[in-house]
């Protein structure tokens, strides 16, 4: 579990590619300057760990951009102990990326191998999200509800209601919507009925996946 000096360099120069991108939120920007990404991340890949770019891992799922992770957590606009779910731990990269800004994070991955691997390995990293559940994305968590921020990390052909309707009023969803290629997508919940939608520009993430029975 090295973090080297070399590392610490290199992820200052990510985040002046982030600046340089549109990326303003300070707090966000100095949790990709603490979060060694090389550790989350394939021994192989560590080269290029801070490179602006998504690597495959295990269960052929990828980490995101740096980019994207840093993009879709500004557009949450978070609060100190905001309460937020992440639909798709993966690697627990951008789960860390949460904790940093001190909100309560529940997340849920449906690939077994990734839940029981990234599960040992955040502890290892003293990153303790308030729940971490193996289960089906699309349907949420509906006891722990209602939601500050939902953050989906994986393609959605649609968007699952059950996540809208486990907003707060004022809370925001962001998710990536579409097949091939997905426009970020954010709904900002008005009122009981009522959601305010914007979308953001093409993306291109693994598709989410429904737990199978």
């Amino acid at each position: 579990m090295r973090d080297t000096v070399k590392h610490q360099g290199l992820r200052k120069r990510l985040v002046e590619v982030l600046i340089s991108k549109g990326i303003k939120d300070k707090a966000i920007l100095q949790a990709i300057e603490k979060i060694p990404r090389h550790l989350f991340m394939d021994s192989s890949f560590e080269d290029f760990a801070y490179q602006d770019k998504a690597f495959p891992i295990a269960a052929n799922q990828t980490i995101s951009q740096p980019y994207t992770v840093a993009f879709q957590t500004e557009l949450l606009q978070l609060k100190k102990n905001a309460k937020v779910l992440e639909i798709g731990t993966g690697s627990g990269y951008q789960t860390a990326v949460l904790l940093e800004l001190g909100v309560k994070v529940f997340s849920i991955e449906r690939q077994q191998e990734l839940f029981k691997k990234t599960k040992m390995f955040l502890s290892k990293l003293h990153y303790r999200p308030k729940q971490l559940i193996f289960g089906d994305g699309y349907i949420g968590l509906e006891k722990q509800a209602p939601f500050d921020g939902i953050i989906v990390t994986a393609g959605a052909p649609f968007v699952p209601s059950p996540l809208l309707s486990q907003l707060k009023i004022g809370g925001r969803l962001v998710i990536p919507v579409g097949d091939k290629t997905q426009i970020m997508t954010l709904y900002i919940r008005k009122s009981e009925k009522e959601f305010e939608k914007h979308e953001l520009g093409d993306f291109k993430f693994v598709p989410m996946l429904q737990k199978k029975n």
